[in-house]
């Protein structure tokens, strides 16, 4: 017969030898109900009441060079967790903090990204929806065209003009290489318009009326590759060090030197004035699927006659050689251009 001091006997000799495996036991182990963190994360942010105002000069590969508008720091920055849908692009105005000494070595974070005044858009053709940021808050487009190698594209000139009066920016065209070629041809193409063109030559670089128009703005150099954007910028600002490149001989393209926009800082000598001058990569073509057809012909006010025919024209039985008898000679090509444009808006109203 089993007494009651067995059972107690029994009851401590397992409670033993239970004891010299629970180390082994995973039966007490408690599962999270969150495996990615300890408790579900709060969705506020913190205030960054220390948060300073920086200016994005170059974007390469999720890190940001950033200009500290207080301290005038060249900073490294990467984008905080909750920016990582916002695109983030040259001329963009933000709130940093962390590191902002800019120290070798050093990062700091953006928290947020300003109201922009401006955007610069441009698309890969004028069919194509997808619009693709070249700038933000810049106030004055600098259009770079060379006089030769290669020719002046007139119609890049109008389409670059339609983008920068849609975005609210003003258009100014340089022309580059006039030491090779006159700048009457695109002067002409332009006499009606109230459009500054500048002329710029390998021995009289147009360096000074560049910083003039750069200084108290932000102003873009846009282009084709080789007509001599970079060469520009360098001669405004030296210590930019922009790359520079040649012209094809065979294809008359230029080589593409400059693989991302860079703003460079334009200071005058004589006193504390100081603009930013953003050189951005060489273009092929300037897409304007983001522009309203209506918007198009604010651009081209020296056409204005044109414009009840061309209402009351279905824009597929639009004839440019037609309308371009109906105004003068030295105005045909603008005529080609518009009719081109108000063709590919109906193209792309279509998709």
């Amino acid at each position: 017969m089993i007494s009651p001091a067995d059972d107690e006997r029994d009851a401590a000799s397992l409670r033993t030898r239970a004891s010299d495996w629970e180390d082994w036991d995973e039966s007490a182990v408690r599962t999270r109900p969150n495996p990615k963190a300890n408790r579900p994360r709060s969705k506020r942010r913190p205030a960054h009441d220390d948060a300073q105002e920086a200016l994005v000069t170059a974007v390469d590969r999720g890190r940001y060079q950033l200009h500290v508008l207080g301290s005038g720091a060249a900073v490294t920055a990467a984008r905080a967790r909750e920016l990582r849908r916002t695109q983030i692009v040259t001329g963009d105005r933000v709130s940093a903090v962390g590191d902002l000494s800019g120290a070798e070595g050093s990062l700091a974070r953006i928290v947020s990204v300003l109201p922009r005044t401006t955007v610069l858009r441009r698309s890969a053709d004028d069919t194509d929806t997808f619009e693709r940021i070249v700038v933000a808050n810049a106030d004055r487009l600098l259009i770079v065209v060379a006089a030769a190698e290669p020719e002046p594209s007139l119609g890049f000139i109008d389409r670059c003009i339609v983008a920068a009066l849609d975005a609210g920016i003003e258009p100014v065209v340089v022309v580059t290489k006039t030491d090779l070629a006159s700048s009457q041809l695109v002067r002409d193409h332009l006499s009606a318009l109230e459009v500054r063109v500048i002329d710029s030559s390998l021995a009289h670089p147009a360096a000074e009326a560049v910083r003039e128009v750069t200084l108290d703005h932000v102003a873009v150099l846009v282009g084709h590759s080789g007509v001599g954007k970079s060469t520009l910028l360098n001669a405004v600002a030296p210590e930019a060090g922009r790359a520079t490149g040649h012209v094809n001989a065979v294809t008359g393209r230029g080589r593409h030197t400059s693989s991302s926009a860079l703003a460079i800082a334009v200071h005058a000598a004589a006193n504390d004035r100081t603009g930013w001058l953003i050189d951005t990569p060489g273009v092929r073509s300037f897409g304007l699927g983001h522009v309203q057809a209506d918007h198009i012909f604010t651009a081209f006010p020296d056409l204005v006659e044109l414009v009840p025919l061309v209402e009351r024209t279905p824009l597929a039985e639009l004839d440019a050689d037609a309308l371009a008898q109906r105004v003068a000679p030295e105005l045909h090509a603008r005529v080609a251009s518009l009719v081109r444009m108000l063709r590919n808006a109906a193209q792309r109203a279509q998709y």
